[in-house]
């Protein structure tokens, strides 16, 4: 006899839950164990190339939103602003990234969320708790985003078709 609860929810709803859990372990661990070198002046954090997996698995955006709101509550210091802020470039960036699969755009083209959505709006609520110039900041964070970037085409290009999450 099946369990009643399995037979009413859908193979694919809980491979998205299960792939979405998977994906903020990841972003979350990652944040820590990089946040030496993720919070500094450059603030280089790899975690974000996870952002270009939305354009593989649309799904993941609101997951990806949350992660980095997570991440910022447990790691950030910088209280509601950081957390909330780091929820909508999460959302803003992983959407972006979707949106590139969307219009059919290359690759490459998945780096330039990753690498101008955070840093051209963290430094927006950053700069005033911080006291750093908008400019000054932006520039770090969009330098220290350049990794991440490529590091999220590499993956997207790695797991294109290597995980089938419909079956």
């Amino acid at each position: 006899m099946s369990n009643p609860v399995t037979a009413t929810i859908p193979h694919t709803a809980v491979r998205r839950l299960t792939l979405s859990a998977l994906v903020m372990a990841v972003f979350i661990t990652d944040m820590y164990l990089t946040q030496s070198f993720a919070f500094g002046q450059y603030q280089i954090r790899l975690a974000t190339a996870l952002y270009s997996l939305s354009a593989l698995f649309p799904f993941l955006v609101l997951p990806l939103g949350i992660s980095n709101l997570v991440s910022n509550m447990l790691m950030g210091g910088l209280g509601l602003p950081d957390m909330v802020g780091g929820f909508v470039v999460g959302l803003t960036t992983s959407s972006l990234a979707y949106g590139v699969r969307r219009l059919g755009l290359p690759d490459w083209c998945l780096a330039m969320p990753v690498i101008f959505c955070p840093g051209l709006l963290v430094p927006l609520w950053l700069s005033p708790l911080i006291q750093v110039p908008y400019g000054w900041l932006a520039v770090s964070i969009t330098i220290g985003q350049i990794v991440p970037g490529i590091l999220g085409i590499v993956l997207v290009r790695q797991l294109r078709g290597k995980i089938d999450w419909q079956q």
